[in-house]
C-alpha cells in the first residue's frame, strides 16, 4: 500500500514568491512616496500665497496714499509740490540712510491721512525739542464750550506730524508733551531734523510715514511706522525691489508763480532773494523773466515715464540747497510709479533644493519631488497725488 507524502514549497518557489512580494510592495511605495511629497508641500504652497498676499496689499495700500497732502489753509496740495513723499531709502529716526543714498530693498512713504489737524506755525520752530504754538485758523475744529477753533487745532499728544515750508525743506516730529495751548514737539527724522528751522507761517500737519526694509539675516519683511522701531510684517521673505518710474520732462513754471499750483510738480521759486538762492530761483529753478529748469531732461524727452536710475536719482541738484543736512534729491520729485517685486521662501528646509534658480537660499531636500521653490510676484503702483498734474 502506497502512502502518498503531503506536498509543500521548495525552496527556490519560496524565494521566487518572496522576490516577487518585494517587487510589487516596493512598487507600491513608490508610487506612495512622491505622493507623500506632495502632501508636505501643499500646505507650504499654500502659505506662501499668503504671505505674498498679505505683503503686497500692506504695500500697495501705503503707497497708493504716497504723497496725499494737507487740503486746508495755505500750502495745501499733494506733497509732491514741496517735499519728496516717496524715498528709495531709509528715513526715520534709528538707522537712518545718509542723503544721497539709493536702496532697492527700501523705501519711505510719507503721506497725510484724514485729519482736522493741520494749521500753520505761529511762531518760529528750531531745534531737537521745541514749543510749539499753531496759527488758530477758520479751518481748526471747534471747541464744544464755545464754538471758536481750538488752540491746538486739532493735535494731540503722541502724533507724528510733518513740518514743511515752501522751499524743499521739512522735518518730521512727535508731539511729546500739551500743556493748554502749546505743545511740545520732538524731532524724529530725517536723522538731522534737529538742525531744521521754519519760520512761522511754516505748514504743520498730522503725517503718515512708513518705511519698508528687508532684513536679509532673517528673511523679514520689515515696517517702521513714524519715528519707531522696525517690527515684522511678514517672515521668509527673500527678495525686495523696487523700481522707479517719473517724469522725462523737468519741472515748469506755470504761466505766472501766482497761480496755485504755480508749477507742474516740485517747490516754486520766490519772487524775494533768500540765501543761497536769488529771486526767482531755487533748488530746481534757475533764476530768470521765466525760471527755467535745473533739472535735465531724461529718456529722450519722451511725454511718458522713464526709469530711473540709483545715479539719476542720487546726482542732485539737492534740495533745499547743496550743503543742508537734510538734503534730498531734486529728482525724487519726478517719480510717479513705483515697482514693487517680492519673492518668499517656504519656512521648511527640507523643502528647499540647493540654492540656484529655483531657490534664493538653499535648503537640505535631495529629491525634486520634495521641492518647493520660492513663488515672486511683481506689481506696479501708480499713487493718485503723484499723477495729479499728468
Amino acid at each position: 500500500m502506497n502512502v502518498q507524502r503531503e506536498r509543500g514549497f521548495s525552496v527556490l518557489e519560496a524565494i521566487v514568491a518572496t522576490g516577487l512580494m518585494l517587487i510589487v510592495t516596493a512598487s507600491l511605495f513608490s508610487l506612495m512616496h512622491p505622493a507623500r511629497g506632495a502632501f508636505a508641500a501643499e500646505p507650504e504652497v499654500s502659505d506662501m500665497q499668503q504671505r505674498l498676499r498679505v505683503a503686497a496689499d500692506r504695500l500697495a495700500t501705503d503707497l497708493i496714499m504716497a504723497g496725499a497732502g494737507a487740503y486746508q489753509g495755505p500750502h495745501s496740495g499733494p506733497l509732491v509740490y514741496f517735499l519728496p513723499p516717496v524715498l528709495p531709502f531709509r528715513q526715520g529716526a534709528t538707522k537712518d540712510d545718509p542723503p544721497g543714498t539709493f536702496a532697492s530693498d527700501r523705501i519711505t512713504i510719507i503721506s497725510v491721512p484724514s485729519t482736522t489737524a493741520q494749521t500753520t506755525l505761529g511762531s518760529g520752530l528750531s531745534g531737537a525739542t521745541a514749543a510749539f504754538t499753531p496759527a488758530v485758523e477758520s479751518d481748526c475744529p471747534l471747541e464744544p464750550a464755545t464754538g471758536q477753533p481750538a488752540a491746538l487745532c486739532g493735535f494731540a499728544r503722541n502724533q507724528t506730524v510733518l513740518v514743511y515750508d515752501g522751499t524743499g525743506s521739512y522735518a518730521l516730529y512727535t508731539i511729546t508733551a500739551v500743556v493748554d495751548s502749546t505743545a511740545t514737539l520732538t524731532a524724529k527724522m530725517p536723522a538731522d531734523a534737529d538742525s531744521a528751522t521754519f519760520a512761522a507761517g511754516s505748514k504743520i500737519v498730522e503725517a503718515s510715514s512708513h518705511t519698508y526694509s528687508l532684513k536679509s539675516d532673517s528673511s523679514q519683511l520689515m515696517l517702521a511706522e513714524g519715528a519707531g522701531n522696525d517690527v515684522p510684517v511678514v517672515d521668509n521673505v527673500v527678495g525686495l525691489q523696487f523700481d522707479y518710474y517719473g517724469e522725462a520732462l523737468p519741472p515748469m513754471v506755470r504761466r505766472s508763480l501766482s497761480n496755485v499750483p504755480a508749477t507742474t510738480y516740485g517747490p516754486a521759486p520766490s519772487d524775494v532773494a533768500a540765501a543761497p538762492w536769488d529771486a526767482f530761483e531755487n533748488c530746481i529753478f534757475a533764476s530768470g523773466t521765466v525760471p527755467s529748469p535745473k533739472l535735465p531732461v531724461l529718456g529722450g524727452g519722451t511725454p511718458g515715464l522713464v526709469l530711473l536710475t540709483a545715479a539719476e536719482l542720487t546726482d542732485g541738484p539737492f534740495c533745499p540747497d547743496n550743503t543742508n543736512p537734510n538734503r534730498w534729491d531734486a529728482d525724487l520729485l519726478r517719480i510717479r510709479k513705483i515697482g514693487v517685486t517680492l519673492r518668499v521662501q517656504t519656512a521648511v528646509a527640507a523643502l528647499r533644493g540647493p540654492a540656484g534658480v529655483l531657490f534664493r537660499r538653499g535648503g537640505a531636500s535631495a529629491g525634486g519631488f520634495r521641492w518647493v521653490p520660492d513663488q515672486e510676484v511683481r506689481f506696479e503702483i501708480s499713487p493718485r497725488n503723484l499723477n495729479l498734474a499728468r
